[in-house]
């Protein structure tokens, strides 16, 4: 039998391991959303009732995927990601909060757990309330919403320098970070090891607010970012080209401090595609962000053995092949219910050219309001669909989110140790 670490290597290399490779918690788009951590962990009986589970990810809201948890479901991936936070704040001095539906967790000494008088809650860049908030969730709510701090700008003096002022070299002090950290996760677990580093991606609209800044400049908000890849393209470009030059550094620093121990990079999770239909033209990704990315994954494959990830939500059909030619190994989330995204069309075109790295059930209906046999159903049918030839790693599409039936996800995981040994059954 395959440890983990090689069967995940294998199903990247197209072929056929021993079982379908799991992930859960990898990346900050492969987890869970906190309250549903905490049911899990009761349902598999690993804490007492009323144990609170960390939020390792403020924005989303995302629990600690504990060690217990990746050998009772047989998850095959672990995350290597910085100390920090998507607003500034660093994971320590952990302490008690309740999510707004009762779930018992613990934050950071940096989140704000006091709520303003309507019920918000709002966050503040590196925990500093004497900035202004970059981030709020409604009374009632489960994430995080970026408040848009957008400075009025001279539509003539745009300067380049406001737009890359959170892409800088990367501290000595975090280089000994994931050094250190990467060592110990490959040495003491069998585990694929998925690394997150930042500033390696070009766009992403998450990021373009900059919560963790506290008076960020330049174009921040996110309808005048979108507006700018039409009506200042030339601008856009470059602070990517910018952006590209130091992310280009950082790689250089980064393989020295990690090697070749961890196994895929986090290179774009910048969203192309709508539900409906693809958010940007081909024309204008290949324009303006397939050069960039290509130039990144492009160094990697020459100097480490990394694999390149990419998430883009939605109908992202007419991109794919775009996608390979950039450089890309892996597609996340595989959004198969959006337009022109059938998962047979999807194995059969790029099966054997990239690796789908999630679409194993979906996020927005079967799992959240469907039975336990309708995800057994989905999650046995595109194991049969994804499976055949290695090039799949199973995922749901996207985080799973709050309010599911902790029976769906039992179901879910039942399943894949039900029907993920290979050879698939058809």
């Amino acid at each position: 039998m395959l440890c983990s670490r090689e069967r995940v290597q294998k199903a990247l290399n197209h072929q056929e391991p021993d079982r379908i490779p799991l992930d859960l918690g990898g990346s900050g788009l492969t987890g869970m959303h906190v309250s549903t951590v905490y049911k899990l962990r009761q349902a598999l009986k690993l804490d007492p009732p009323g144990t609170p589970v960390k939020i390792v990810e403020p924005y989303q809201l995302l629990g600690e995927i504990k060690p217990d948890i990746v050998e009772a479901l047989h998850v095959d991936v672990v995350e290597l990601t910085g100390t920090g936070t998507m607003f500034g704040f660093k994971k320590n001095g952990w302490k008690p909060w309740t999510t707004f539906d009762g779930t018992p967790a613990l934050v950071p000494e940096g989140f704000n757990t006091v709520p303003e008088t309507d019920g918000r809650i709002l966050m503040y860049p590196k925990g500093d309330k004497s900035a202004p908030p970059s981030g709020e969730m409604p009374k009632g709510g489960f994430y995080f919403d970026s408040i848009i701090r957008q400075d009025s700008f001279d539509e003539d003096n745009l300067k380049i320098e406001d737009n890359i002022e959170e892409f800088e070299l990367i501290s000595d002090e975090d280089l000994d970070f994931y050094s250190v950290e990467s060592k110990r996760l490959f040495e003491n677990t069998d585990k694929a090891i998925f690394a997150s580093f930042p500033g390696l991606g070009f766009g992403d609209i998450a990021l373009v607010p900059a919560p963790w800044l506290k008076n960020p400049k330049g174009i921040r908000d996110i309808e005048e970012w979108y507006v700018s890849l039409a009506s200042r393209r030339e601008f856009v470009k470059e602070i990517f080209e910018r952006q590209c030059e130091i992310a280009l550094a950082n790689l250089d620093k980064l393989y020295a401090a990690v090697g070749n121990r961890i196994d895929v990079i986090m290179m774009s999770g910048t969203d192309f595609g709508l539900q409906s239909g693809p958010f940007i033209s081909p024309n204008v990704y290949r324009e303006l962000f397939k050069p960039f990315n290509k130039k990144l994954n492009d160094w990697i494959h020459e100097n480490t053995s990394w694999k390149t990830f990419i998430h883009s939500c939605g109908s992202v059909l007419v991109f794919i092949p775009d996608f390979i030619d950039a450089g890309f190994d892996i597609l996340n989330p595989v959004q198969v219910a959006a337009a022109d995204m059938n998962a047979e069309n999807l194995k059969k075109k790029f099966g054997d050219k990239v690796t789908f790295w999630g679409g194993g059930v979906d996020t927005q209906d079967t799992l959240p309001f469907g039975t336990p046999d309708a995800v057994r159903a989905e999650v046995s049918e595109r194991i049969k669909i994804f499976g055949p030839g290695g090039g799949f790693v199973f995922n749901t599409i996207h985080n799973i989110q709050p309010k599911v039936p902790i029976e769906n996800v039992l179901a879910m995981y039942e399943t894949v140790r039900e029907y993920g040994n290979y050879p698939i059954a058809k």
